[in-house]
């Protein structure tokens, strides 16, 4: 088993709020993106995981790194960790949850309880930067 869950996220913000995506048969929502698949790159991930999740298309040429947040994966006792390397990036295209998306919503600072252990630590980096109510 793998100590660690590399995923690759997007943050898209509007009126100081944060979207967010929650899978089928879960109860935390998270910020859209995923893992790699083999040999693609930080933004080949992002481009597809988002067209997947949101059928929105990414346009990778405005992409701007955020940062990269590590916390202990949620409901785990055996230590994993997953690492998030967020990118703000522009998209076209209206937002509709796809595949194993049930719904999608915007948060703000306050709705920590609502997303998972490393997504808090995004939303308090945003929090603290201003850009989130």
């Amino acid at each position: 088993m793998p100590d660690l869950i590399d995923k690759i996220a997007w943050i898209h913000l509007e009126q100081r709020r944060l979207l967010v995506a929650r899978n089928a048969g879960r109860e935390r929502f998270y910020l859209p993106g995923g893992k790699r698949e083999p040999g693609e790159s930080d933004l080949e991930t992002l481009v597809r995981e988002l067209e997947e999740e949101l059928t929105v298309v990414v346009d990778p040429g405005t992409a701007a790194y955020v940062g990269t947040f590590e916390a202990l994966a949620d409901a785990r006792s055996d230590g994993l960790v997953v690492r998030l390397t967020c990118y703000t990036a522009s998209h076209s295209g209206p937002f509709a949850p796809s595949r194993e998306i049930d719904e999608i919503t915007w948060i703000t600072s306050v709705d920590g309880d609502r997303v998972s252990a490393v997504d808090r630590l995004v939303l308090g980096h945003l929090r603290d930067a201003d850009l989130i109510d």
